[in-house]
């Protein structure tokens, strides 16, 4: 399949921010990344640039799975659609992607937040303490351990990659052609997208429930931005095949 041209800026971008950050370091990162927006690295473009950042090397799979899957399912859809429509579709997903993995972190920070308030220490200085990159041992006998992972997790950890744009494009390939039959590495056999996209959904949710954390030696795998791109991806193909949504709009 030849490269549509949007598939083809996209790839490009996201190849020119991916060198510029491992030559340029953690500056980059923390002017692009997705912090929490109460963390004091946040900016208003984060939730925008955090989807052409990736992870640092060594970790090269995680731009290459993303491009991989940006080519692959992408350049059928835009082939569809055309590129104005395309593009709107992916960076929505990407947007409802940062949305749910902000709104989850939210209540992961704030139930934790709540019960050492509740235990008297200051508000002022957690905040002050995570911004700075520290935690204080003393949380862990009111929270826990698990507690405490999960706190500093939300607040301190940046969130980078196309992931969730991505499984916006996996919902929509899923949605369009269900019974499209899909090569998986290291499966043996061809599986419907009808399958597919369910199946590592509910493996991303299980996962995300599980409080696969970096700090608590996790993979540090935003699950629930995965699911907020495939939620967002769902509910504007529902959308636009219950109204018929007209075409001519994007031309």
């Amino acid at each position: 399949m030849n490269i549509t041209p949007t598939v083809k800026q996209l790839l490009i971008i996201n190849i020119i921010f991916y060198i510029g950050s491992q030559v340029l370091g953690d500056q980059v990162y923390e002017l692009f990344s997705l912090y929490f927006f109460e963390n004091a690295k946040f900016q208003v473009w984060q939730p925008l640039t955090h989807m052409f950042m990736h992870a640092k090397m060594p970790n090269i799979t995680h731009i290459l799975f993303n491009m991989f899957a940006l080519y692959s399912f992408g350049s059928a859809l835009e082939t569809f659609w055309g590129p104005k429509k395309f593009l709107f579709f992916y960076i929505s997903c990407g947007l409802g992607a940062a949305l749910l993995h902000l709104g989850v972190n939210y209540y992961e920070f704030h139930s934790g937040l709540d019960l050492l308030t509740d235990a008297g220490f200051s508000k002022t200085n957690i905040y002050s303490l995570l911004n700075a990159g520290n935690i204080d041992s003393r949380w862990q006998d009111v929270i826990g351990n698990a507690g405490v992972n999960s706190l500093a997790s939300s607040f301190v950890v940046p969130a980078v990659g196309a992931s969730g744009a991505i499984y916006g494009l996996l919902v929509a390939f899923a949605y369009m052609f269900p019974n499209a039959e899909l090569g998986i590495m290291f499966i043996p056999i061809p599986i419907k997208a009808k399958y597919f996209v369910p199946g590592i959904l509910l493996i991303d949710l299980i996962l995300g429930f599980k409080g696969d954390a970096i700090f608590s030696g996790g993979s540090g795998i935003a699950h629930f931005a995965h699911l907020g791109g495939a939620l967002t991806g769902f509910l504007m193909m529902w959308y636009w095949k219950k109204t018929q949504f007209n075409n001519n709009r994007w031309n």
